[in-house]
């Protein structure tokens, strides 16, 4: 074989070569833009799913307050105008005796149920819970709750409290409007105690009741046994913002809901 016929060859087969790797690079090229359009889908669905989940959270804590001031008003502030109404009846304007003092009675009741329907308003409004805090909304839900039942609440502070995320605030109010409904439903408890804990590092809250309690085979992989749909979704909901939730229940021993919040370095404090 003479030199021409070597020096094609060696021509042919780099070229061939370098065909083979222009190949390749494309392939991967193609590969990655394809994998970066899927993730970039993933993405954007994701944040389609959490914004869908924002909006029902929203829905469900007003679905939710609807049923509380309903209740409010009927049981509470339904009672005071009746009051009001009797006094106002029962006044003799001949007896000048008696009647200032009806008459400033019916002042102070009709007074409490307006202000008693004007702190009620503040709460139709999810954008209550950005404006004043988690901290201050949950209360806000326990003294409804009191108004309306005969628990007994009790509410513990640890650390100075700081405002988390909105979104995060949220969540967690759901997760403990949901917590408190299962209690009211199933727990028969007389307590529900809330811990509020503002640690550097991470913020916690527990919901604590002395009920009834139950078994937790879902807690292990025994029987495959699933949780409940109300677990679930505070489980589902604790993921979205990157928290944890512990549920610590046995029968006759009450339940303990834990959240936990890992968080980032830019808390606003409060104040």
């Amino acid at each position: 074989m003479d030199i021409l016929s070597q020096q094609v060859i060696i021509i042919i087969i780099s070229t061939i070569f370098l065909l083979l790797v222009a190949a390749g690079i494309i392939l991967l090229v193609f590969v990655y833009q394809k994998k970066q359009l899927l993730y970039m889908r993933e993405k954007e669905q994701l944040k389609v799913d959490f914004e869908k989940q924002i909006l029902e959270s929203k829905l469900e804590i007003q679905e939710q307050t609807f049923r509380n001031i309903s209740q409010e008003i009927h049981d509470n502030i339904g009672q005071v105008l009746s009051l009001a109404k009797l006094t106002i009846n029962t006044m003799d304007v001949n007896d000048t005796t008696i009647l200032k003092t009806k008459i400033d009675n019916s002042k102070s009741l009709v007074g409490k149920a307006i202000e008693d329907l004007r702190n009620l308003s503040r709460n139709l409004n999810t954008e209550y819970i950005t404006d004043v805090g988690l901290d201050i909304s949950i209360e806000n839900e326990l003294k409804l709750l009191h108004n309306v039942t005969q628990y007994k609440i009790e509410v513990q502070t640890e650390g100075e409290p700081y405002r988390l995320q909105h979104q995060q605030e949220l969540i967690i109010f759901r997760i403990f409007q949901e917590s408190l409904q299962n209690i009211i439903k199933h727990a028969k408890a007389s307590l529900i105690w809330v811990k509020f804990s503002y640690q550097p590092h991470n913020f916690t809250l527990q919901i604590i009741d002395n009920g009834q309690g139950f078994d937790q085979p879902f807690s292990t992989e025994k029987n495959n046994i699933k949780p409940g749909i109300g677990i679930r979704n505070i489980r589902h909901r604790a993921m979205l913002i990157s928290a944890d939730v512990a549920i610590e229940s046995s029968p006759a021993k009450g339940t303990i809901v834990t959240i936990k919040l890992p968080l980032q370095p830019n808390i606003t404090q409060h104040g």
